[in-house]
């Protein structure tokens, strides 16, 4: 947690009206958009004029969250994010510790921006850029972080069901609906308050994962049938090329969760999961592991990535076929 007296001096930035703006990092997912909507509606309460900016496109499965329709979208919205940022009093960047993984738009107006930075995030190795941070890679997300923020702040019999729905959201999507290690008896306690609070765990799964469009269905199916298993390495690997995502009339968010499935078989520790975007040049890599293989290291050493232990990712800017042999080829150097 911050210390005794960095929670003293946010305390005392927030009891008078500021302008704010909170981040996250670009190709948001469920803790990335939680955390950020979980934190604007408490600010809303304390008085503070607050604004939400994901850097691009969040994916439609989260767009039931209570006001991600008010979400500023930098890359479609330039023009009107860019003053935003620029006259904010204080920025919280929540989910991330880099400003390049805001993405190379977003990235220089933040490093230009003369303003209060507060860093909540749970990744490691934290850039230095934050006058205070709250960077704890042991805690299973940023939305169980901004519960403890809060109630540092003395403020948590402000804590509602629409934040507690933000929040719960991002926990359960980043503990793997509480089944990841770094989910602890403190979590469930948490979670056990926001039901407490009215908030309707049953409808944030069937919304979360009951509510999938035909292609996202169609695109698993794809990632499912595209799958190999190295059993002598103990892993297992999916891609899909651009071709077949638009063959398939990918929209954003359908490839979330689809790397979980090639560690659901028996024998395996270790998998990832290759999506070609021609438009970027790069090829985007998720690693998720079981046990001690820490596919953080692994993504730094290997794919210019990184993240947690057990959940990271990676981008190349080779080949989708060139990427998947360096990929194989590495296995031979680790001990999985």
């Amino acid at each position: 947690m911050m210390t005794t007296q960095d929670i003293l001096e946010i305390k005392e930035l927030l009891d008078t009206p500021k302008k704010i703006t909170i981040t996250m990092h670009r190709n948001p997912d469920g803790d990335a958009m939680g955390s950020s909507l979980g934190l604007y509606h408490f600010l809303k309460q304390k008085g503070h004029e607050v604004t939400v900016i994901s850097p691009n496109e969040y994916p439609e499965f989260l767009a039931w969250l209570p006001e991600a329709e008010k979400v500023v979208v930098f890359e479609r919205e330039y023009d009107k994010a860019t003053p935003i940022i620029k006259e904010a009093d204080i920025i919280f960047t929540l989910d991330f510790n880099a400003f390049h993984r805001t993405g190379n738009s977003m990235q220089p107006v933040l490093e230009e921006a003369d303003t209060t930075y507060i860093m909540i995030d749970h990744h490691q190795k934290p850039d230095d850029y934050a006058n205070y941070m709250f960077s704890d890679p042991s805690y299973g997300s940023t939305c169980e972080m901004i519960y403890h923020f809060i109630n540092a702040l003395g403020d948590k019999s402000l804590i509602n069901a629409t934040i507690g729905t933000c929040l719960y959201t991002g926990i359960v999507t980043d503990s793997g609906s509480f089944r990841f290690p770094s989910t602890t008896g403190t979590t469930h306690r948490i979670v056990a308050e926001f039901i407490e609070l009215g908030v309707d765990n049953s409808k944030i799964h069937t919304l979360l994962h009951d509510n999938n469009s035909y292609s996202r269905i169609q695109v698993l199916a794809r990632a499912l049938h595209n799958m190999k298993v190295l059993p002598e390495n103990k892993t297992s690997y999916t891609s899909l090329s651009q071709d077949e995502l638009n063959e398939l009339g990918y929209n954003k968010g359908d490839t979330e969760g689809v790397v979980n499935y090639g560690l659901s078989m028996k024998g395996i520790v270790f998998t990832a999961f290759f999506k070609e975007n021609k438009d970027e040049g790069i090829i985007k890599i998720s690693f998720r592991s079981k046990g001690d293989f820490d596919v953080n290291q692994y993504a730094r050493t290997y794919f210019n990535g990184g993240g947690h232990i057990n959940a990271a990712g990676g981008k190349s800017t080779e080949s989708l076929e060139a990427t998947i042999e360096k990929f194989i080829a590495t296995l031979a150097e680790v001990n999985i």
